[in-house]
């Protein structure tokens, strides 16, 4: 029976890869920032560890934790929605933190035992905005379009040991809290300066009117299909949306 460890499984697309994966019989280490009760439901072939993919001894204490695994699902990230003139730097740093940098932690610390052992696979959940131009996620795109670049790069170095490296990119979903985390703690005057504010309704506006969004079992059944897949495609769009933009791409 395989082993899965998922990253930022407390709500949205962690989670619910964390309920396909289980459903499908392997056994899932679900790792959190901060675990609750009741997030998952109990089975034997669960175990719920804390993990902050920012902070190296807690990606140590986890692996440990954890024992051997087949497949790495890079899933935590934190959002940021918002003019980038008014996004402090400390912001960008905070997001390049989790999305980017906890990314190349997290996988640097599971590629021994995977190449010691000849087989294992490494799935990045990037973003849909890598697809395409969209205002008010500059800092965010540009977080998710170097994992896309490092991704790339690393599947042709863990090629000849066995170890395969994808993509997942998922579209926008309504049903997480992507736009209330991404405002966390951000005034208004830093997400829509002033000058901004016009242009910014209409650009919000235009977003929420597309007749296409992802659904969060989307981006689990594609990250399934990323973890199976052995003809060497990198990327794989998750969603409608998704899928369009990659097309017209």
């Amino acid at each position: 029976m395989k082993t899965v460890l998922i990253t930022g499984t407390s709500s949205g697309y962690g989670r619910e890869t964390a309920l396909h994966f289980l459903a499908q019989g392997w056994n899932v280490i679900a790792t959190m920032r901060t675990p609750r009760p009741g997030v998952l439901p109990e089975s034997d072939r669960l175990r719920v560890i804390e993990l902050d993919v920012t902070r190296p001894e807690s990606i140590t204490a986890a692996f440990e934790a954890a024992g051997p695994v087949d497949v790495l699902v890079n899933n935590a990230g934190v959002p940021s929605m918002g003019v980038f003139e008014g996004t402090p730097m400390a912001r960008v740093r905070e997001v390049f933190e989790t999305n980017t940098f906890g990314v190349m932690a997290m996988t640097q610390a599971v590629l021994p035992q995977f190449r010691e052992r000849g087989s294992g696979v490494v799935v990045n959940v990037t973003s849909s905005v890598v697809l395409g131009h969209m205002p008010l996620t500059a800092v965010y795109k540009a977080s998710k379009m170097a994992v896309e670049g490092f991704t790339a790069s690393l599947a042709l170095e863990l090629a000849p040991f066995g170890v395969r490296a994808k993509t997942v990119e998922p579209g926008a979903c309504l049903t997480t809290n992507f736009a209330a985390n991404a405002a966390k703690g951000a005034s208004p005057d830093e997400l829509v300066p002033a000058p901004y504010a016009p242009w910014v309704k209409k650009a919000m506006g235009d977003f929420m009117g597309q007749d296409q969004f992802t659904k969060e079992s989307d981006v689990a059944e594609t990250v399934w299909r990323a973890v199976h897949d052995t003809t060497g495609q990198l990327r794989f769009p998750a969603g409608a949306d998704a899928v369009a933009l990659s097309q017209a791409k």
